[in-house]
């Protein structure tokens, strides 16, 4: 029996089932229980769940939810069912762990804070909007003065001399801002906590909103990057490397000892929600720690000089890695798993010095003046432009005016596009041809620098949100450099988010099938030197949401990879098992239910919906293309509206231009999706990925766009966005930063916690099988830090769910209790997460 199992218990259910009636009684329970959830009238003791009763992943979620209903039963979790998938090993697991524990522990305590009133969620509202509005003069007034000085240069090396000076002092100028206004509203972060929507919140959202926004956080994996931080407090040792672009708010709180390497996507931020509160506390690192790509450590945690967190794993509060030790998993245990190390090299200060001075001198030397000077130039030399700014007859009263801005939003729009296309292809060629696979490089250097030129060029969001879900998709990252000459075309090879350190070194198999959110990884680093490497995932494998696949995984042919596993890195390949949680277990590759559309993906039958489902792919892709490009043609409008009352309203013109342009594009997307919404209801279903409904929803997923969303993260607005967008939330629910994917079939109660990088998602996909469903949080919930929520579940009323936990599929959380992990269990007092109490 797991660790989790044995630790979810109740005091009122461990005695009953095992020392009175014994395993006898209990396993006549179980099977009643059983029978009731998949209808039939008996269960064999010796019958396999999903082989001979034909029950699935979700059946036995709600098998599981009724067992810890019921008094006279001990807890069993989807671990225990997936480990002993029998009445009889089910039973005798849970018996003969039993006897170890006298005195079970109890349920986590969970913390209960008291709500804010409405007039104070609202003067929070309001004062968070005044400094958006405050903040977006000021850079108007600044762009305005700017723009009057550079154009009074009379030749080009004037102009270029003006631009240098004005684009470096607005850069400095918006690195300093976020560390001065730290500095001025807080000070010194310490271990306290801060109500939501409070005042001391306010003074919390305007630090964190500035850090973040912080044009040196596009410098992470830089030298820049650490000296940034350390300004904002942390205490951050000599050659440290940091490549997550998660910026820590809480910096004073943040110990980073010498020599330590942060992964991409790591989060360590400091601080957290809870229960209507942000609680703040320390992260410590050691020297020469290893923190691997998206694992989390959440407040109150420390890996000792030496230790290693592994990839796509999890801190949860009061954990602790001794030194010298490997921990992995959700929550991370010790592991004896040994990954080849990039050998260190030589990299001083020097080094890292001369390697940020040259970032620095081609930003400011050359991509600013370009940029700003360029933009200068455009509105002098072009007579159209030039004639918006001079005074006269307003222009926008005319038709012509708009027959301007459309031929120029037609000519701007989809001529990036095919700029962008070609720029992807090309350039980062050419840079591939500095770097080797299996060659170690020090940091800091040109094939360092070439390498992450590499990795950000290649990574386009727009375009693989484009071709996506499409059968397009596999001819863009074969284009970009995927190995994918043996491709057995889908229709749904990829979907819209998928990234890489190198596409030059990613291959993978024939009719391999993989959802959203795979980061395949291609580069290793010590915090001197960084390693190339070959990544390679094997043909018809089925790759669940948000996966890290590391160049050593062990997974072979007819894998199922299901959502946020941890890739195992030892052992033998596997092959024809499903692989679950963190560290991963094996779990059947397929249940029957799963089974019912394999006609559909064979012979003519297949053809033929193929071809059709291609022909559904381009008009969505159509429909997301004009989508956009009617958005930037009004953004073209406002922006021509504004050179033209520039004479007249000065930099007012400009700050009013900026917020129409904001509040536009926000409610248009909002009006796109509820009329996507209005011709393509939500409605739960189960079916064929190569049925039309499942192609229409991937239209909801495409047409529509959300990435305006994160600006309003922590602020009244973004529950009334989500209310617009058919949510059904209520009040004061704090979102800083969560994803719902099918937003019409999600139920949030009042005062949520919802934390950065969480994730409420209503569907899953398996090989070709399409399921999805609704879910429905009470009232006072918490959902961690980068946690995912499966579709089909239910959170009762001041439940928790820990962070980078996987909650999944047709769980039930009962009121008032805490689950964390991957996948998520009950938490017990007696293990290693944080013990709240009242408030």
């Amino acid at each position: 029996m797991s660790p989790a199992s044995q630790t979810a218990r109740t005091a009122e259910t461990t005695e009953p089932s095992t020392t009175r009636e014994g395993p006898a009684g209990t396993a006549g329970r179980l099977a009643e229980v059983l029978a009731e959830v998949v209808g039939v009238e008996h269960v064999s003791p010796e019958s396999h769940f999903f082989d001979d009763l034909g029950a699935d992943s979700m059946v036995m979620a709600r098998f599981c939810a009724r067992v810890r209903k019921r008094d006279d039963l001990p807890s069993v979790s989807m671990k225990d069912v997936y480990g002993h998938s029998t009445i009889a090993g089910l039973t005798a697991a849970l018996v003969d762990e039993e006897p170890e524990r006298a005195e079970p522990a109890a349920p986590a305590p969970v913390e209960v804070a008291e709500p804010v009133g409405t007039v104070q969620y609202l003067f929070c509202g309001a004062v968070q909007l005044l400094t958006f509005l405050a903040y977006t003069y000021l850079a108007a007034f600044v762009m305005a003065h700017g723009y009057e000085w550079i154009s009074e240069g009379t030749t080009m090396l004037d102009i270029y001399l003006r631009s240098l000076l004005f684009g470096s002092a607005g850069f400095a100028a918006m690195c300093c801002l976020p560390i001065v206004a730290k500095w001025l509203l807080v000070g010194r972060w310490k271990q306290q906590r801060i109500r939501i929507w409070s005042p001391a919140y306010i003074r919390f959202w305007i630090a964190k909103t500035l850090i973040r926004s912080n044009p040196i956080v596009l410098f992470a994996g830089s030298p820049l990057y650490v000296l940034y931080l350390r300004a904002l407090g942390a205490r951050i040792g000599r050659g440290v490397t940091i490549l997550s672009r998660h910026v820590p708010v809480c910096t004073d709180l943040i110990a980073i000892g010498e020599g330590t390497v942060v992964r991409k996507d790591a989060y360590l931020l400091g601080y957290r929600a809870h229960a209507g509160l942000i609680q703040t506390g320390p992260v410590t690192l050691g020297d020469e720690v290893f923190v691997g790509e998206e694992a989390v450590l959440d407040i109150e945690t420390s890996v000792g000089d030496r230790g290693h967190l592994g990839r796509a794993s999890a801190l949860h509060s009061g954990q602790n890695v001794p030194a010298g030790e490997r921990w992995h998993g959700s929550p991370a245990r010790p592991t004896d798993v040994v990954l080849p190390e990039v050998e260190p090299v030589a990299c001083g200060t020097l080094r890292r010095f001369v390697y940020s001075a040259v970032q620095l001198s081609i930003l400011l030397a050359v991509f600013l003046p370009l940029f700003v000077g360029g933009l200068v130039m455009l509105l002098l030399e072009v007579p159209k432009l030039r004639a918006l700014l001079e005074p006269g007859p307003l222009a926008f009263s005319n038709w012509v005016f708009y027959a301007d801005a459309l031929a120029a939003s037609v000519l701007l729009f989809f001529g990036a596009l095919g700029f962008g296309l070609l720029f992807v292809y090309s350039v980062p060629r050419l840079l591939n041809l500095a770097v080797k696979p299996d060659r170690t490089y020090r940091l800091y250097g040109f094939h360092y620098w070439a390498q992450r030129v590499i990795t950000r060029m290649t990574n386009v969001r727009f375009f693989t949100h484009l071709f996506g879900d499409s059968s397009y998709i596999v001819h863009y990252l074969r284009y970009l450099g995927y190995d994918l000459s043996h491709v057995e075309q889908t229709g749904s090879n990829f979907g819209m988010a998928v990234k890489h350190d190198n596409p030059y070194l990613s291959a993978v198999g024939r009719g391999t099938m993989v959802a959203d959110g795979l980061s395949i990884i291609n580069a290793e680093y010590s915090s001197t030197s960084f390693r190339l490497s070959s990544t390679e995932i094997g043909p018809h494998n089925f790759l669940g949401n948000h996966i890290v696949y590391p160049p050593q995984g062990k997974t072979g042919d007819d894998c199922l990879l299901a959502t946020k596993v941890l890739v195992p890195v030892d052992g033998t390949v596997r092959e024809g098992v499903g692989l679950l949680g963190s560290p991963s277990m094996e779990i059947p590759r397929t249940v029957q239910r799963d089974n019912s559309f394999a006609h559909m993906e064979t012979g003519e039958e297949f053809d033929r919906r193929l071809k059709a489902k291609n022909k559904h792919n381009i008009v969505t892709m159509a429909l997301c293309l004009l989508v956009r490009w009617f958005n930037f043609f009004a953004v073209a409008v406002f922006a021509s509206t504004a050179a033209e009352l520039y004479h007249s309203l000065g930099s007012w013109a400009i700050a009013l231009a900026t917020t129409l342009i904001f509040l536009f594009s926000t409610a248009y997307y909002v009006v796109v999706e509820r009329l996507v919404v209005a011709f393509l209801p939500l409605r739960p279903m189960f079916c064929s990925i190569y049925d039309k409904r499942f192609w229409r929803h991937e239209r909801f997923w495409k047409v529509p766009q959300i990435t305006h969303l994160p600006f309003f993260n922590g602020t009244p607005f973004k529950v009334l966005l989500w209310r617009l967008m058919g949510v059904r939330i209520g009040k004061r629910v704090f979102d800083d930063g969560c994803d719902l994917s099918e937003r019409t079939l999600v139920t949030i109660g009042d005062d949520c916690s919802l934390n950065p990088g969480s994730k409420i998602q209503c569907h899953s996909q398996e090989d070709g099988t399409f399921k999805m469903d609704r879910i429905a949080l009470g009232t006072g919930c918490t959902v961690g830090v980068n946690t995912l929520v499966h579709y089909g579940t239910t959170m009762g009323d001041g439940s928790v769910i820990g962070a980078d936990s996987f909650l999944m599929k047709g769980e039930e959380v009962p009121r008032h209790r805490s689950w964390a992990g991957n996948p998520a269990t009950e938490v017990r007092s007696d293990q290693p997460i944080p013990v709240q109490r009242r408030a």
